[in-house]
């Protein structure tokens, strides 16, 4: 198995980071870390909910037995400070993520394997939630929103990204609160298109550099993390059943 050169520096997301970095970067690789699982158990109340009714946003517990699937990438210009700081600000600073570690990243193909850094959010940050019954999870993301969008689309873009780029991985947790929460909307008579916010879901795997660097201040000091994603047409429709 091939390694990457020593000097390069790779951040690992398994949430939002999967579909929308938001950052500049030079390359990007499908695959998974071991040693960890991936939960709704992180509270949100700047991007997904707010302080009143915070929503749920994924984060990594240790579990030796599992692996997490997501998407690594590999930060342009090495240690740029100005992805650091967009990295750090949407993370820690507005995410609550409060613990950062290093682990192994196995490519999709298992032709790589190299060293990422991933961002953890732990019950010692003010924003947690914790456990809960998938039930209550699935009630809780279906009835928040904040600036960024509807808690449901954060979950609905994390199980397609998952579907369309992993369709060998499953798993169980989010997977199942896929299932919950598009039950609960077709119960509740819920527009599809509104809880997505009409964007285009567009991954280029092969691109060279997603954001150009000049546009990564701009996001940063504007703490704005819209973004453009595409959805299969078949699920941009007001469910009215």
């Amino acid at each position: 198995m091939n390694r990457t050169e020593g000097n390069e520096l790779w951040v690992f997301g398994y949430g939002s980071l999967c579909w929308h970095p938001g950052f500049a970067y030079t390359k990007s690789k499908i695959g998974y870390v071991k040693g960890f699982s991936r939960r709704f158990w992180q509270g949100n109340t700047t991007h997904r909910g707010t302080t009143e009714k915070p929503g749920r946003v994924v984060t990594l517990i240790e579990d030796k037995e599992a692996v997490v699937y997501g998407r690594a990438f590999q930060l342009q210009n090495n240690c740029n400070v100005d992805n650091f700081s967009y990295l750090e600000n949407r993370e820690c600073t507005l995410g609550g993520y409060d613990l950062t570690t290093i682990a192994t990243f196995y490519s999709q193909h298992g032709d790589l394997q190299f060293p990422v850094i991933i961002y953890i959010a732990t019950n010692k940050n003010k924003q947690w939630l914790g456990e809960a019954s998938l039930q209550i999870v699935a009630r809780q993301i279906t009835e928040c929103s904040g600036p960024s969008g509807h808690n449901v689309e954060y979950l609905l873009r994390l199980a397609e990204f998952m579907h369309r780029y992993l369709p060998e991985a499953h798993d169980e947790h989010l997977f199942t609160l896929e299932m919950l929460v598009r039950s609960r909307i077709k119960e509740e008579n819920m527009c599809l298109v509104t809880l997505m916010g009409n964007n285009n879901f567009d991954i280029d795997l092969d691109a060279e550099s997603a954001v150009p660097a000049e546009e990564v201040n701009e996001r940063s000091r504007e703490n704005s993390f819209q973004f453009s994603a595409r959805i299969p047409s078949k699920s941009l429709r007001c469910v009215k059943m």
